[in-house]
């Protein structure tokens, strides 16, 4: 059996585990069906009128750079943990455009388990993308409940 298909509870995780996430290729057409229905700026949307822009060409909007993050970390981690639900998300950084072509590659770190007498455990993570020359795009913190051990 490969030991990523074993079920890991809140106390199986280990505070300083770093996980790799693996990678996405964001592509443009992938950038503008996300934008065009979640997020329609031109910046995100419309090539020329980015090439005037701030950025000087279109790049993805971190909607879409935070939904290429989860599913990264639930093909990498959370599929194979054994997830109640999310408390919540914080410290959400977007730390530098994502643009066409982009490859991103996503890692999570263990930061905490707390684990309380109600069957469960808060499961503390940073995660980051970071583009192939290895500068985060962004970063944030989430926190997870997970089933204990039965």
């Amino acid at each position: 059996m490969d030991p990523m298909d074993e079920v890991k509870y809140a106390e199986d995780l280990m505070v300083g585990d770093v996980i790799d996430l693996g990678s996405h290729t964001v592509g443009e057409a992938e950038m503008v069906d996300f934008s065009t229905v979640w997020d329609p700026q031109d910046s995100h949307l419309d090539a020329a009128a980015a090439a005037d822009g701030y950025f000087g060409g279109l790049i993805a909007s971190g909607m879409h750079t935070t939904a290429v993050y989860q599913r990264l970390a639930v093909l990498g981690a959370y599929r194979h943990w054994s997830v109640i639900g999310a408390r919540g998300l914080r410290d959400v950084r977007f730390l530098r455009p994502v643009r066409p072509g982009d490859v991103l590659t996503g890692l999570l770190v263990i930061d905490e388990v707390e684990l309380d007498d109600r069957g469960r455990g808060l499961v503390t993570t940073t995660g980051q993308l970071a583009d192939a020359q290895g500068r985060a795009v962004f970063s944030l913190l989430t926190e997870l409940y997970l089933h204990r051990r039965p």
